[in-house]
């Protein structure tokens, strides 16, 4: 089960005709509305041709439909793939064979049809009909917590989507240190997001002390730029810049984007230790914009005692 999932939508999902009535349409699409918002990305297909059927008067988009296309381009949450099969499609059937072999090239977690498409792929199991999305296995298995063990495998696995499609990133961990061993995989889990154009933007927020005894600030500027000095070469190497807040203090771990936000107790250590194992658990809209408000050096709900950019 996927913190963040990748779905495919087929174009009379959104045709009021391809309802019983105008009615249970809107009510189909509001209650994806929420889902799609929070937990969710929506496949473009064939690099946006699948997206621009939508600003074709040719057929009865409903209303909550065009509301809900425009909500999924504001916040990012279309992701272009590309052509999968040769041919254009030209129906709602073909738009779905198209996402089948899409799947094939880049995994996703479910296709969503109305009633007439998803009769006609019923030993489909990723498809689901839209009136029936309980009875499909991907969807009812959605939640908002998955338990995994804590290493860069398994915490690649959970944030590899996010890594390929948000535009911006704040790692939160109070402890994170690049000098110490059980930290040497944060990394690699920053290199994932190399060779991407434009670059997203990285953030990296800690505490200022190093021993919760004394919460002194444990260097001067120069002094935190040097721990994370080994990291300079490798993100240039990558296209990436990070940039670093150290904080008077904060204890809960976090990572935070544009597209989720999660709760990561542990933070991002690592340990081969295959009994170490941790909860991340998906934040709701509103609790994701405050903590990024929180850290705002706008916000003076901290006190930013230093911040910089590697590579400087």
């Amino acid at each position: 089960m996927a913190l963040l999932a990748e779905y495919a939508l087929t174009p009379d999902v959104f045709d009021a005709t391809s309802y019983s009535s105008d009615e249970v349409c809107g009510i189909r699409l509001q209650q994806l509305k929420e889902v799609l918002l929070t937990e969710g990305l929506v496949r473009n297909l064939r690099s946006g041709a699948w997206s621009a059927l939508f600003s074709n008067d040719g057929r009865p988009w409903h209303s909550r439909g065009k509301e809900l296309l425009k909500k999924l381009a504001q916040q990012q949450r279309l992701r272009l793939i590309p052509p999968a099969v040769a041919a254009d499609p030209a129906t709602d059937s073909e738009w779905c064979d198209e996402a089948l072999q899409s799947h094939a090239t880049t995994p996703l977690s479910g296709i969503i049809a109305t009633q007439p498409v998803a009769t006609n792929y019923r030993q489909e199991t990723l498809v689901g009909c839209i009136d029936r999305l309980g009875s499909s296995g991907w969807w009812s298995s959605r939640g908002s917590s998955v338990r995994l063990l804590q290493t860069v495998e398994e915490y690649t696995q959970h944030l590899d989507l996010i890594f390929q499609c948000a535009n911006s990133f704040m790692f939160l961990d109070p402890h994170l240190n690049p000098s110490q061993r059980r930290y040497s995989d944060v990394l690699t889990l920053l290199k994932k997001m190399a060779g991407r154009t434009p670059a997203p933007l990285i953030e990296i927020h800690r505490v200022c002390y190093f021993d919760s005894r004394d919460k002194r600030d444990q260097h001067d500027e120069a002094g935190w730029r040097s721990l994370f000095d080994s990291w300079t070469a490798p993100l240039r190497a990558a296209g990436l810049t990070a940039n670093i807040f150290i904080w008077d203090g904060f204890h809960d771990r976090y990572v935070i984007s544009n597209l989720a936000g999660i709760s990561v107790p542990n933070g991002f250590d690592t340990t081969t230790d295959t009994r170490s194992i941790t909860t991340w658990t998906r934040l709701g809209r509103n609790d994701r914009d405050d903590i990024q408000r929180e850290f705002d050096p706008a916000s003076n709900r901290h006190i930013l005692r230093h911040r910089f950019s590697v590579p400087h």
